[in-house]
């Protein structure tokens, strides 16, 4: 039997939820296969809505996390790629055009276009996370993955920035740099899912994304092959286990549980007939009874139900305004992609269909080879995309030709809110 190929490059990822904190090393054969050596998750701590706020104790939740998975991977690591859902997100699409002049597009002519494309962007005051080359435009014409070795007489770029409120990113870069490991990149969770839960072809006809986190949902929507805008919504998961907690009288971890096991997002006609217990196995005893409860202390499924689903209405309720404002209408605004821990909900899918009248569907992220069923789930999507983009290595214009000064004068060079035309475009 042949040996397993040998891994030629190792990835750390650490991704920072409100709910937990996740770590995974992955290694790429030298096949070009990604697998999954180690990965881990505890629950979080100092962590409020994608904000760091206790930096102790989320860099001790950064440093077991990762302990955990390089004790499964049976390495260490000494930096990892980070994932940021909170800080006020925000996407700009930017266009620059130069004049080649009929001739052929060498190496030199790409690299010109794109230091020339780090004037166009305007961060207003925040930090840029990404920054990259999303396609070219020969003549107008785009979709070009690779203009160089062909003629033209303007070559154009889309550049997809990324931005973010700098002090929340600071903050979880210093809460994993205590932790003694140093920051390859802070990537965006709407890129990073992207790359683990769309398919090229979703990307390029029009899909929405919506991350359904603990504490925030982001949604994202993409057209042409890049992420054209997205929107943020301070509400989760973690919403609807304080709305079971209120309505039962109950504590927190008891609601969390009574979700995860018994709840759904589409009721049944025999949930008025199930009683569910409100405490674990060998609790029984404990404790008051819950509101509503029988004297075994249990609650009616239906009950149960009708709580998530009211939440989950006024979840949906800012999704469908969110898409809306993304401008996800029409024909073309069509597929919806759920991912996320919340996601992982009985019957999320039917019940966001049903909300915002287009098709939806789960995404699980792709299979990576070695990576634990329990991994396997829509809750860890964000962390399989930090490592899969981290393996893609994509060009960020701020790191090319750093050496490079324009020595001829470029014509046209001009921001354009190429983003309503694709919006207009596709959707």
């Amino acid at each position: 039997m042949a040996p397993p190929p040998r891994i030629a490059r190792v990835f750390g990822a650490v991704n920072l939820g409100s709910f937990r904190i996740s770590a995974m090393i992955a290694g790429l054969t030298e096949t070009g296969e990604m697998v999954v050596l180690g990965s881990s998750h505890r629950a979080a701590q100092g962590i409020k809505r994608g904000y760091v706020t206790d930096m102790q104790a989320a860099t001790y939740a950064v440093r077991d996390a990762v302990e955990r998975a390089e004790k499964m991977a049976n390495t260490s690591i000494s930096s990892v790629w980070i994932g940021c859902s909170g800080a006020g997100l925000a996407s700009q699409v930017a266009q620059v055009e130069v004049d080649i002049g009929g001739r052929r597009i060498e190496t030199e002519d790409v690299e010109h276009l794109l230091v020339s494309a780090r004037d166009v962007i305007q961060p207003d005051g925040r930090m840029v996370l990404h920054a990259q080359p999303a396609h070219y435009m020969l003549d107008g014409a785009d979709g070009v993955a690779d203009p160089k070795g062909l003629h033209a007489e303007r070559l154009g770029v889309d550049i997809h920035v990324m931005l973010a409120d700098g002090a929340p990113v600071r903050n979880i870069t210093e809460a994993v740099q205590n932790a003694h490991l140093q920051v390859e990149a802070v990537v965006g969770s709407p890129v990073a899912a992207g790359h683990a839960c769309l398919t090229a072809e979703e990307r390029e006809l029009g899909v929405a994304l919506v991350e359904f986190g603990g504490e925030v949902t982001n949604v994202s929507v993409y057209a042409a092959g890049m992420l054209l805008g997205l929107a943020t919504i301070p509400m989760g998961s973690a919403d609807i286990t304080d709305s079971i907690a209120s309505a039962f009288g109950i504590r927190r971890f008891q609601a969390e549980r009574l979700k995860c096991v018994h709840g759904s997002a589409i009721p049944s006609p025999a949930d008025h007939r199930e009683m569910i217990p409100v405490n674990a196995p060998g609790e029984e005893a404990t404790g008051p009874l819950a509101r509503h409860a029988d004297d075994k202390n249990r609650i009616p499924r239906a009950e149960l139900v009708s709580v998530i689903t009211l939440q989950l209405g006024r979840l949906m309720e800012e999704v469908g305004k969110a898409l809306k404002g993304l401008g996800f209408t029409g024909q073309r605004g069509q597929q919806v992609v759920l991912t996320g821990g919340g996601a992982e909900l009985a019957g999320l899918a039917d019940f966001a269909q049903a909300a915002l009248g287009k098709p939806v569907r789960v995404g699980k992220g792709q299979h990576l080879k070695g990576l634990p069923e329990a991994h396997a789930t829509p809750g860890f999507a964000t962390l399989a995309g930090l490592v899969l983009y981290a393996a893609a290595d994509p060009i960020d214009i701020r790191t090319v030709g750093r050496n490079f000064t324009p020595t001829f004068n470029y014509k046209g060079l001009a921001i354009v809110g190429r983003v309503y035309r694709a919006l207009r475009e596709y959707f």
